[in-house]
């Protein structure tokens, strides 16, 4: 790399940087915060005679870790919920390192090929090989065994909502390719303007970014939501994650839970929403009716006749053999599964479970387990998790006794557009967030989760209800406002009127179509790359 090529990357770096949530004020800064790159990426094609694929993979590589890096600096906070020694912390730091790296590599990855495609075909399907193998690789890393999909590009305008309201059909993939593109617009302008003075591309370019725009802004001031209230209260408990297994017993928590619910809580109230892993101790689920703190509960809810309660909850399963893949032996020759799990009672004998399926990578379950099983003493203490989480496969709805219909969502499947959309096609309402926000600490992570949570709403026309132990819990609208926010590490509740919906917009029913096409396409693309680097070879 020269400087010159060096220096672009950096500005690429940081006005990505700049652009991604929090920073709501810069989000259009997307749209051509990759121009430096494509010049550097020009001027090696035109100076640099030897290695070029290295020069281009080592200046996309600078750009995407500068941006990475400073966007989710805060992962590396789970290294202080580990307490497993010298081994648990090298570990961990690998662990957290890899969102950084792998993310970083990806988006690298996707400018290499694209150096290696334009080879051999016209610069404008050079283009399209570029969006196809970028959203590709988008794709497979929320698809593969340690996914982390929060650097999604689509993701970057959770700031500016209004302007993105088309999400309901494309989801955010459609946002991944609505940047990449105005990106290539913008370079390819800057180049015509600087060799012929024309401005046919500026113009192209200013109707690719103007048009979505001005539909999205149309959309949002007139889309109205159905008149079909139901009345909720959102708890906010604020409890030290990192204490919460130590200096707070179970039933002190739980009175908080429940003093918090009945200082809002009103004869009408129709579901009161607890955070993530609220009760504090497994249960068994096949003896639920039995366990002390389920009596508890029941007393609590018996007070509203109408309502019904959604808490986190760690639960266990307890089988004669090995029952499922991932159920783990006891001592007594019986096998098990535990669970990040959601539970949902009410003023009767029913009770609902729907168990985490989005794990989190390390913290709550052991990626490629079949190959690092040995890792797994180490894994066990990570965040909280007793030996790594078990997981079903489908997404579900739970539903009350009066038909509603809410769309579980536990922590980190918020940031999965077509996981929480399969929820809503199978008949949810409003979609109920549980989440457990404060590993991260007083950092930008926790506000980027909850603006990633307005997209939920957007692609499916659902109300978002979020409850988070340590903040921020929030109500959002279908059109994506935070109608009603906690402030965050403060011990509240919040109590609100949210219309339900049972309309599916496009996006619910057909999911991540840009990322499918595009995963096809660039399989195709990357074949021909290869065929004919190989037909160059033997030459």
């Amino acid at each position: 790399m020269t400087k010159k090529t060096s220096l672009l990357a950096l500005l690429s770096g940081l006005l990505m940087y700049l652009a991604w949530p929090p920073h709501t004020a810069f989000s259009p800064l997307l749209l051509l915060g990759l121009v430096p790159l494509f010049i550097a990426l020009d001027d090696i094609k035109n100076n640099v005679q030897k290695h070029q694929g290295r020069a281009v993979f080592l200046t996309a590589g600078l750009a995407f870790f500068v941006w990475n890096t400073a966007s989710i600096y805060w992962v590396f906070n789970a290294i202080n919920a580990v307490n497993t020694g010298f081994v648990g912390y090298i570990v961990s730091f690998l662990v957290a390192l890899l969102p950084y790296c792998f993310g970083a590599m990806l988006m690298t990855l996707a400018f290499w090929l694209y150096y290696r495609f334009r080879r051999y075909v016209h610069p404008v399907l050079a283009y399209g090989g570029l969006i196809v193998f970028y959203i590709s690789l988008e794709y497979f890393y929320q698809s593969w065994d340690a996914p982390f999909p929060w650097m999604t590009l689509g993701n970057g305008f959770a700031g500016l909502h209004q302007v993105v309201q088309w999400y309901e059909y494309t989801g955010v993939f459609g946002g991944s390719l609505w940047i990449l593109l105005s990106n290539i617009l913008a370079y390819e302008a800057l180049r015509q303007y600087q060799k012929h003075k024309k401005l046919q591309l500026a113009l192209l370019c200013l109707v690719w970014v103007v048009g979505p725009i001005a539909f999205s802004l149309y959309r949002y001031r007139n889309y109205q939501e159905k008149t079909v209230p139901t009345q909720v209260v959102v708890v906010q408990p604020n409890i030290d994650p990192y204490q919460k297994w130590e200096l707070n017993s179970a039933q002190n928590q739980l009175n908080i839970l429940k003093k918090l619910s009945d200082s809002l809580g009103q004869v009408n109230t129709e579901y009161f929403i607890w955070p993530e892993t609220a009760i504090p101790e497994y249960a068994d689920e096949d003896r639920i009716r039995s366990n002390r703190y389920y009596t508890e509960l029941q007393h609590f809810i018996s007070k509203y006749k109408n309502a019904s309660l959604l808490t986190g909850i760690e639960t266990l399963r307890f089988y004669a053999d090995k029952h499922s893949p991932t159920a783990k032996p006891r001592q007594n020759g019986e096998f098990y599964d535990n669970y990040n799990a959601a539970m949902q009672i009410e003023n009767s004998a029913e009770v609902q479970f729907y168990h985490k399926s989005k794990l989190v990578p390390g913290v709550e379950k052991l990626p490629f387990q079949r190959y690092l099983s040995f890792l797994a003493p180490v894994f066990a203490h990570f965040g909280g998790s007793t030996g790594g989480y078990s997981w079903q496969e489908e997404p579900e709805v739970l539903y009350a006794y009066s038909g509603i219909g809410l769309a579980p969502v536990i922590c980190y499947e918020s940031i999965w557009g077509d996981w929480v959309a399969g929820a809503v096609k199978k008949g949810a309402q409003f979609i109920a967030v549980i989440t457990n926000d404060g590993w991260w600490g007083n950092t930008s992570g926790k506000d980027q989760h909850l603006m990633y949570a307005k997209l939920r709403a957007i692609e499916n026309r659902r109300t978002v209800v979020r409850s988070a132990n340590t903040g921020i819990s929030a109500i959002i609208n279908q059109r994506g406002d935070i109608v009603q926010q906690a402030p965050w590490w403060t011990r509240t509740a919040l109590r609100a009127e949210i219309n339900l919906n049972d309309d599916k917009t496009f996006y619910t029913q057909q999911g991540d179509l840009i990322a499918k096409a595009s995963s096809v396409l660039a399989l195709m693309a990357l074949a021909f790359t290869f065929f004919k680097a190989f037909r160059k070879n033997e030459q």
